[in-house]
């Protein structure tokens, strides 16, 4: 079994910013997969179903981002999920928009809600798929406020061809796994 989450934060006026890339981008996975996210439980909303044979948990939690690894603790303990079938998509500020990048483990990378993560798992050893959003311009900038910020129409027309190449890296983390996703996905832009 493998649990696939998109962070972000639940409230109405965090959709379509750039800390909610991951919820955004675990909609259409849901959608595409013919996964309802109908079910509240663990601090997520999330569904079940099938992707290339295997059973998954679609999930998007509603802790805010800053505690997204309470949620993803909880199903990991209540459906005994290794931690290595854990994928997690999120927003990187490191990455220009349109490119992705794949990881087996790692470090947090000043990302909040992958260090909830580590923290609540005790581990680093989860897979994580980073969304390139840019990095704010100029030298004085909140960063809180550009994360929290709205996507510019331009950015939307990279983004949607990006979460779609997200959707089929997953896929092919669970057909095949991680490292055949880091060599297809990884580094150029579309």
């Amino acid at each position: 079994m493998y649990l696939i989450a998109g962070l972000g934060n639940p409230e109405k006026k965090y959709e379509a910013t750039r800390h909610n890339i991951g919820f955004e981008t675990i909609d259409l996975l849901a959608h595409k997969m013919g996964i309802s996210l109908n079910k509240i439980k663990h601090k997520a909303v999330f569904g079940d179903g099938m992707i290339s044979g295997e059973k998954v948990i679609i999930a998007k939690p509603q802790t805010y981002m800053n505690l997204s690894g309470e949620s993803i603790r909880d199903i990991v303990n209540f459906y005994k999920i290794p931690v290595e079938n854990v994928i997690i998509v999120c927003d990187d500020i490191n990455l220009e928009i349109g490119r992705i990048r794949i990881r087996p483990k790692g470090s947090d990378g000043g990302h909040n809600g992958l260090k909830s993560i580590i923290y609540q798992l005790a581990s680093d050893g989860f897979v994580r798929i980073r969304m390139g959003v840019g990095a704010p311009k100029g030298e004085h900038y909140n960063l809180a406020d550009y994360v929290l910020g709205k996507f510019s129409k331009e950015e939307i027309e990279i983004l949607t061809p990006t979460a779609n190449r997200v959707v089929d890296a997953v896929e092919l983390i669970i057909r095949k796994d991680t490292a055949a996703a880091m060599n297809k996905f990884n580094g150029a832009a579309i």
